[in-house]
């Protein structure tokens, strides 16, 4: 039996879950009813993917983030699978950017546009053809751009290079045949130099997947794994399964030693999988339970008992999966440390969950936001092949950094300056906090942006609503219908009243900056 000490001085020891109301949710949403173990279920600053019951084939739905209540019967879908959808990943450094993988034995790339959808996506910017059987799992590589794993039914682990010009692509740059059953899951480590899989067959790897090599494997008789998980540089291993009684078991090993685990304990006696989730940044880990309503969050420590149990979120209605908010995708404001999005498909509804430290300040609170993983790669693919491990690129969360956001955001032009150049702008960078400082690359596609603006006339913007032009759509002909074009129209016009306000704060911020920069300018 571990000893717990009597107390832990901890900044989340006081985390508490907070669901979103009603007006917040994802309402109406047909939620995928596949019994695959999957979360079926992906989440970015712009959008959030979601799998959905269809017949023929397999779909997904791509909502913006901010277009909540309840969805249109009719919206469009993302449709190109001759099978079930059984797993979609977010690419982590280009928001409009979704790989998904089917029973039709296929792993598509789609291109999703950074405007609202007006009709089916159906054809994908890339198809990777390569797995005999269905494809249950995909993982983008944490650091190098354009590499994407897929793991099928045929045992395999394929390794893909994207970043050619085929549309088709055939054969993989790597294919691991390690595996003597079914992959379960695959966790990569901090610099993706490693891979840790759980297999049908209870063992658990560590591969070096460019070598193909298994570094190390277990199988524990008391420990049937479900789900492995890298936690970051902790050296350790974290994963989730059953034990010999059929009891939810969660258990810790060393990265460099896996003949016996850390720690090992039982959770419950309940039939639902558990799904681990680890932050790197504050080194929480949560386990989520499939089938029931309960988060379990954890404090990770380098020190004995290296568990430190903090709290659990409970909710009566179940979950079926979850999806996961990046860091730069959070409310910094009320100290908004984590943010899940439960999938309930007896009620067709997507509710946030913010996990949330109390403090009384509204300031910035930098103690519980350390520099986070940045949108960008920190390699090439092809230098991730020939051998090269980097770290991830870290950003500040800062409100006003600039830095948390790779792309533009959703539908938001940035404000165009008129009583000053580029080089103004520039010269304010250099006087600037190094975290503010704009990349000449970035400075450069700013002016690309400011030349198409230019050039663009106004007669040819768009007015969009719940993803429709509305000079396309035909006038109301019932009541119900003439009240749904009222409240898209109310939701049009807060929104452009959020964006308006947003170009205020920014415009007196660039105001602020000049006189400061004139301020300096005189006393030298």
């Amino acid at each position: 039996m571990s000893w717990h000490p009597p107390y832990r001085s901890s900044k989340f020891r006081h985390v508490y879950g907070k669901a979103a109301s009603k007006e917040k949710c994802y309402d109406c949403v047909p939620i995928s009813c596949n019994v695959y173990d999957n979360h079926f279920c992906a989440v970015n600053p712009n959008f959030i993917a979601v799998v959905t019951e269809c017949a023929g084939g397999g779909t997904f739905l791509v909502i913006p983030i901010k277009q909540t209540g309840k969805l249109d019967p009719h919206y469009p879908k993302v449709c190109g699978h001759k099978g079930n959808v059984l797993d979609i990943k977010w690419n982590p450094f280009n928001d409009f950017v979704i790989a998904s993988c089917s029973e039709d034995s296929t792993v598509k790339i789609w291109d999703i546009p950074n405007q609202l959808l007006k009709r089916n996506i159906t054809s994908p910017k890339k198809e990777l053809l390569g797995h005999t059987r269905r494809v249950g799992l995909i993982e983008w590589h944490p650091t190098a751009d354009s590499i994407l794993f897929s793991s099928g039914h045929d045992y395999k682990i394929m390794i893909w290079n994207l970043d050619v010009k085929e549309a088709v692509i055939s054969k993989p740059v790597r294919i691991l045949d390690a595996h003597t059953d079914v992959v379960l899951s695959m966790s990569f480590n901090t610099d993706g130099s490693l891979l840790a899989t759980a297999c049908r067959d209870r063992k658990i790897r560590v591969i070096d997947p460019r070598a193909g090599t298994v570094l190390q494997v277990v199988k524990y008789e008391s420990h049937k794994v479900n789900k492995v998980l890298f936690l970051g540089n902790m050296k350790k291993l974290f994963s989730t399964g059953t034990s010999q009684w059929n009891n939810r078991q969660i258990a810790l090993w060393d990265q460099n030693d896996l003949s016996v685990p850390l720690r090992e304990e039982n959770l419950d006696d309940s039939s639902g999988l558990l799904f681990p989730i680890y932050d790197s940044d504050t080194h929480m880990l949560y386990v989520v339970g499939k089938g029931d309503g309960n988060i379990r969050y954890y404090e990770v420590s380098p020190e004995k008992p290296y568990l430190n149990y903090l709290m659990e979120y409970r909710s009566p209605l179940p979950q079926k999966g979850v999806g996961v908010m990046p860091k730069r995708g959070l409310d910094v404001s009320v100290c908004e440390i984590f943010r899940f999005y439960k999938l309930i498909p007896t009620k067709s509804l997507i509710e946030p969950v913010s996990m949330i430290v109390p403090r009384r300040s509204e300031s910035y609170q930098e103690d519980i936001y350390p520099l986070t993983a940045a949108a960008q790669p920190a390699l090439t693919a092809q230098q991730w092949l020939n051998g090269v491990n980097k770290g991830p690129l870290l950003v500040s969360l800062r409100p006003g950094s600039g830095a948390a956001n790779s792309l533009l955001p959703f539908l938001e032009p940035e404000p165009l300056m008129q009583t000053t150049d580029l080089s103004q702008q520039q010269g304010w960078g250099e006087m600037m906090p190094l975290e503010d400082e704009q990349k000449p690359r970035e400075i450069e596609d700013d002016r690309k942006q400011l030349k198409v603006e230019e050039k663009s006339p106004k007669t040819e913007q768009m007015c969009l609503s719940n993803g429709f032009d509305i000079f396309e759509r035909p006038p109301p002909r019932t009541e119900s219908e003439l009240l749904q074009m009222f409240y898209r129209q109310q939701e049009e016009i807060r929104r452009l009243r959020e964006l308006v306000n947003q170009s205020d704060v920014q415009i007196k911020q660039l105001q602020l900056k000049l006189r400061n920069g004139c301020t300096d300018t005189g006393n030298y």
